[in-house]
């Protein structure tokens, strides 16, 4: 787990409503079966990220985009070992990450409404702690949609692609860590409205 302080973000950050920008890497992409690999999320200069040990197994294509591999009872990133905490201990640690920050948060990520939150419900079910999440009140923002609104003419609209045409900045994708933090920078370069946040939000 990780609260590490990252550095200051511009003035104009601090008078936009708290949004923590949230990431999953998962064993693949069947909403119905894929275990959670990596929980990450960002808010300002507050960081979580965590690993987990997947209960099936990973996919070719998962391990050709994240480097997630398991081998010998490990859980490897690219040849590196990495640690692990049990499902339940990761979510428990978010929901902890997530009460210490401002109430009531609004939690955004790209592709939420397809992919992010559909996974994230069934573990919280299948770790009891599904009462504990919704205590929070949460929303949710899909980031997604809301680019494609924003910017139609855009060929594509993966994090990659909106980090490299509005930041200039290329980074190493599918790292949960590493696309929240594209994420945040993008959602602030954007400088939205209200009305465009309440529009993709639900």
């Amino acid at each position: 787990m990780s609260h590490e302080k990252r550095g200051p973000l511009p003035l104009g950050v601090l008078q936009h409503p708290l949004v923590v920008f949230f990431d999953l890497e998962t064993t693949g992409l069947d909403i119905k079966r894929c275990d959670i690999i990596q929980l990450a999320a960002i808010s300002g200069n507050r960081t979580f990220n965590m690993y987990m040990m997947p209960q099936v197994a990973i996919e070719r294509g998962a391990t050709a985009l994240t480097g997630f591999r398991v081998q010998n009872g490990k859980l490897f990133q690219n040849g590196r070992a990495m640690d692990t905490a049990i499902l339940h201990k990761a979510l428990a640690s978010f929901l902890d990450f997530l009460w210490s920050l401002e109430q009531p948060v609004l939690l955004a990520a790209h592709n939420a409404r397809r992919f992010d939150i559909p996974v994230l419900d069934r573990a919280q079910f299948r770790c009891s702690l599904n009462e504990e999440f919704q205590q929070l009140g949460s929303r949710f923002l899909d980031t997604l949609p809301l680019s494609k609104a924003l910017y139609p003419r855009l060929g594509s609209h993966s994090l990659v692609r909106l980090s490299d045409h509005f930041l200039g900045i290329r980074y190493n994708a599918h790292d949960a860590l590493e696309d929240v933090t594209a994420l945040q920078e993008l959602y602030y370069c954007w400088n939205l409205n209200p009305r465009h946040v309440a529009q993709w939000s639900f």
